[in-house]
């Protein structure tokens, strides 16, 4: 199975709840119980973005945190790559794991590249702004669909 680790699929959701809002302030608490998510791990989460650059953090009694970037500017690959690293479906793609021992033999190898870049591709072209606006998951037809009365832009 291919999976996103946990953080990375709560740190996506924590951003699409800061897109909705992006000129707001949002503290750690209120995106725990916006996301229904735990407190310390909602707060794990927002330190390692902020450092990372993608949120600002405001210190003080109103203090907060906000995005440090427009939301059609920050994708999710970007947000995935921060807690999981770069993209690799199969062993012999990633860069961090070495040679495979089957490569100079493997057929498929070059496909797996071409996957691999389709689905990187898929999320970068994925933002917040994307997300701001969520869908619902239609299980019959196994794709994303509006909610009921919404409209997308």
């Amino acid at each position: 199975m291919i999976k996103l680790t946990r953080l990375a699929d709560y740190a996506v959701l924590l951003m699409s709840c800061l897109a909705r809002r992006p000129g707001d302030l949002h503290n750690a608490a209120d995106l725990a119980l916006e996301s229904h998510l735990p407190a310390p791990t909602v707060s794990k989460i927002l330190g390692t973005m902020a450092r990372a650059g993608l949120l600002v953090s405001h210190r003080g009694h109103t203090g907060g945190f906000s995005l440090a970037r427009r939301p059609d500017e920050i994708s999710v690959a970007a947000i995935v790559r921060l807690f999981d690293g770069p993209l690799a479906l199969t062993e012999c793609i990633d860069p961090d794991t070495g040679e495979c021992e089957i490569e100079g033999t493997c057929s498929v190898r070059g496909y797996w590249q071409k996957i691999n870049n389709a689905v990187e591709r898929a999320m970068s072209d994925v933002t917040l702004a994307d997300l701001a606006c969520p869908v619902m998951a239609d299980p019959l037809a196994g794709a994303a669909k509006p909610p009921a009365g919404s409209v997308l832009h």
